[in-house]
């Protein structure tokens, strides 16, 4: 007989419901993001503007950190997104869909095409003066609005489709950490480096060493963070590289735990006699201990890393960085910054390059036999997915910040970011919606 719900159960319930769904995380993103735009629109527009210039200072004479809120955020927060990000990138490099050449070749192909052509093309409308330095903005893909999209898109969704743009993500992602690392870095200092770099080799000797405490890395990962926020490379670089120093075993292997499991759980069932409530029975106290160190045991850091921060990422860390970047004031001169050469390439990048490289490298590399299409995907399918692969919002909007020094291209730059994602995101989702009813009613015939 199961326990009764108790009244906060009831409550909770629709909450927890809602944050289990693969929609949530860009559902809440949507509305960080319509929060910013109507704030930084309304009469407390100026509390917008001043709220994330305000500064704040840790530290101590010698060794301090002074920021305005927005770095902290940008260049703080966004270092656990880059963190849980690495740790999805080398998950996938060791058992998922970029595991072997064969199951890579396809996503590679799309993701080579959608940062490439993307990228060229800003670059035909912005080839002198400081707006070429943009040209890493319509490179990305946000694969949390893009997830959220295929979640609404209902359960009809090809599996197959789905890890395509996954993986075609998680590749884009490493093309968008390798740009910023590479041209978007300022002046570099060897001293911090050279720290940076000694703390990674310490991280690589405590992994080969077997250490698991996930406060060692973490404590030692901050101080990485540290020094390359002084080193002139970008600091979230810093949570990408840790990412791939965090272990990826587990103390037990399958047979050991499911044979040590099976023993307890027979061992607590007989100790059932002492007593049916486990507050008044000792051995069955003692059985769940067990089991509890057994799954430690079993759990990698790299997954009680990745699980415990990925809720945090998604329902705090991103909505947090949308409401700081995406406000954009659409005055009178908003038409004027949505035909600038930088809005206009920025918009000709991620709805049309994006559709146009990730379609045509992908159909190329399975046409040459380098890839497979997968089963259950047509080509529009495809299509559709690569149109939908133009929304770039979060990337985009965090190099946009990295690309210019002047204010006035940063914010030409989220108006062409916003306009395309929206553009990107209504008919990419069209074109799949029409393409899955059509297949699901010729499967029914």
């Amino acid at each position: 007989m199961s326990k009764k719900s108790t009244p906060i159960d009831k409550i909770a319930r629709p909450f927890q419901k809602f944050l289990h769904t693969e929609s949530s995380g860009g559902i809440i993103l949507l509305a960080a993001t319509v929060v910013a735009l109507i704030w930084a629109n309304s009469p407390w527009s100026s509390l917008y503007n001043d709220l994330w210039h305000s500064h704040f200072k840790i530290g101590f004479d010698n060794f301090n950190l002074d920021y305005s809120l927005h770095h902290w955020i940008n260049d703080g927060l966004m270092v656990i997104f880059f963190f849980v990000v690495g740790l999805e990138i080398k998950r996938e490099l060791l058992v998922g869909e970029l595991s072997s050449v064969r199951q890579a070749a396809l996503p590679i192909a799309a993701a080579l095409g959608g940062m490439i052509v993307p990228a060229a093309i800003y670059f035909a409308f912005n080839s002198t003066g400081n707006e070429t330095a943009g040209w890493g903005i319509p490179m990305a893909t946000d694969i949390a609005f893009v997830v959220g999209l295929f979640a609404l898109l209902g359960k009809n969704v090809p599996v197959s489709l789905k890890i395509f743009i996954t993986a075609l993500a998680i590749v884009d992602d490493i093309g968008a950490v390798l740009v910023i690392a590479v041209f978007y870095s300022s002046e570099i200092s060897l001293i911090a480096l050279g720290i940076a770099a000694g703390l990674i080799l310490l991280l690589i000797l405590l992994n080969k060493l077997g250490v698991r405490s996930i406060l060692i890395y973490s404590v030692v990962g901050f101080i990485l963070w540290l020094a390359f926020l002084k080193s002139g490379i970008h600091a979230t670089i810093a949570g990408v590289l840790l990412a791939f120093t965090i272990p990826a075993y587990s103390r037990l292997n399958t047979k050991e735990f499911l044979d040590k499991g099976n023993y307890l759980l027979k061992e607590f069932d007989y100790a059932g006699e002492e007593g049916a409530n486990i507050l008044t029975n000792e051995p069955r106290q003692s059985i769940v201990q067990e089991l509890k160190s057994g799954v430690a045991k079993m759990m990698t850091p790299l997954q009680i890393f990745e699980h415990g921060l990925h809720p945090w990422v998604s329902f705090f860390i991103m909505p947090v960085f949308a409401l700081a970047n995406a406000g954009v004031g659409f005055s009178s001169d908003f038409f004027d910054h949505l035909v600038s050469p930088v809005s206009v390439g920025i918009i000709a990048g991620l709805f049309a390059g994006k559709q146009l490289g990730i379609f045509s490298f992908s159909w190329l590399a399975v046409k040459l036999g380098i890839a497979a299409k997968p089963n259950g995907v047509t080509w529009k399918l495809i299509y559709g997915a690569a149109v939908m692969a133009g929304i770039g919002f979060t990337m985009s909007l965090f190099i946009s910040n990295l690309a210019f020094a002047d204010e006035l291209l940063v914010k030409i730059s989220k108006v062409g970011i916003l306009t395309a994602s929206f553009l990107s995101g209504v008919i990419g989702f069209i074109i799949l919606k029409t393409s899955i009813n059509k297949t699901s009613i010729n499967e029914n015939r």
